[in-house]
């Protein structure tokens, strides 16, 4: 049942999100519904679907869990090391900076970091679906950016200190992550194994 819920919950999540790459249909949508109404609608619709991936994900691993294939040891310190850099890179898009105008769309970046991270380190079906597809969507999502033209960032603030904050906040998100997140909130630690 959870391995359901996960399916339909990304289904629905990725197809709201790959609707706004749809320029016309998202026009004739914000049309309709007006501006505020579209905005409404998309995030219920998200959150909806965010909302069924988590439990869908969190009643697959605690109730049907399917290997599939066993990563080696060794891509924990990979995924741990990737982490670092989408945390980063989380925190680039949305403090402007050198770095933010160098990955021109950080947010898809970062998004694409983690989920590749994620995939080398579990080899079950449900987080390959997960991170799977979040990796697919933040690739189709950077391709039809740059078809469209939109350049992302293309001009970073003067001097560097932004650059200094990106590191640094994204230096404390990723222990937080760590140490805190993800051992007491998804129950794998991460640095302690």
């Amino acid at each position: 049942m959870g391995l359901i819920v996960l399916i339909l919950g990304l289904a629905i999540f990725h197809a709201s999100h790959l609707f706004v790459r749809r320029r016309d249909a998202r026009a004739a949508a914000i049309e309709r519904l007006g501006v505020t109404g579209y905005r409404i609608a998309f995030s219920i619709v998200s959150i909806a679907g965010l909302a069924m991936i988590v439990w869908g994900f969190g009643h697959y691993r605690a109730t049907g869990w399917i290997d599939v294939w066993y990563p080696p040891a060794f891509m924990r310190h990979i995924t741990e090391l990737l982490m670092l850099f989408a945390s980063v890179f989380i925190v680039a898009a949305f403090i402007p900076s050198h770095i933010t105008v160098k990955l021109k769309h950080p947010m898809l970046a970062s998004v694409k970091t983690w989920a590749l991270a994620h995939l080398l380190a579990n080899g079950d079906l449900g987080s390959i679906l997960l991170f799977g597809s979040f990796l697919a969507w933040g690739v189709i999502a950077r391709i039809a950016a740059k078809k469209a033209g939109e350049a992302g960032a293309v001009t970073a603030p003067s001097g560097y200190i932004n650059d200094v904050l990106v590191v640094v906040i994204g230096l404390a998100l990723y222990f937080a992550l760590g140490f805190y997140f993800h051992p007491y909130l998804i129950g794998v630690p991460v640095f302690t194994r």
